[in-house]
């Protein structure tokens, strides 16, 4: 999504989710800004994976300072598994991470026309990845592809924001989360409607 897109979205949700609107009002300007460092992006996902925004960022920094700030997917794959684990990856992920430097290097995952894609092909493409699920697919399609209409069902930061929101007496379970983005007609702008919803948890 660029400049124009957002606020179009912006509008059109405050138009039809008045509910949503407040939370719009209150959170402000959407500073969702899609990039291209696509590889960067999953290597940080995955390593982030269960920790805290701190924990990871500091993991995250030490593994690519160590690569003298980019870990190419040979040198990740050459690097012995006690060494990754050294920089404060858990055995899983130093698995997970040599995967996806495997699946880049054999040409499985390719950034060069991943953008071309629809988000249920990068969804498909993506998975294939070990430690790459849906949620870590949906944030990559968010956060750094910029897509306007991903609706992170599984996302527990989502579900809480809509039962606060909508004022739900129980958790809303994925479908749950989809009937509510139906009735307030989210759709084309669910991402933005989550972006904003995952706001909502700051105030």
């Amino acid at each position: 999504m660029n400049f124009k897109e957002i606020q179009n979205g912006v509008t059109y949700l405050i138009n039809n989710d008045k509910k949503l609107a407040k939370v719009i009002t209150a959170a402000g300007k959407c500073n969702l800004k899609p990039h291209r460092n696509y590889y960067l992006s999953l290597l940080e996902a995955i390593i982030g994976q269960q920790l805290s925004v701190k924990a990871a960022s500091s993991i995250y920094n030490k593994f690519t300072a160590f690569f003298l700030e980019y870990p190419t997917p040979i040198n990740i794959i050459e690097t012995p598994h006690e060494i990754l684990r050294g920089l404060g990856l858990s055995n899983a992920k130093v698995r997970y991470v040599k995967d996806l430097a495997e699946k880049v290097e054999d040409g499985t995952i390719h950034f060069n026309k991943l953008n071309k894609l629809s988000d249920e092909q990068i969804i498909q493409l993506l998975t294939k990845v070990k430690g790459i699920g849906i949620w870590t697919a949906h944030m990559f399609l968010i956060f750094t592809l910029g897509r306007p209409n991903v609706l992170p069902t599984g996302d527990l930061g989502i579900k809480k924001a809509i039962q606060r929101v909508y004022e739900l007496d129980e958790l809303p379970q994925e479908e749950g989360v989809e009937i509510i983005a139906a009735k307030y007609k989210w759709d084309p702008y669910c991402s933005l409607a989550s972006w904003y919803l995952w706001k909502s948890l700051e105030f």
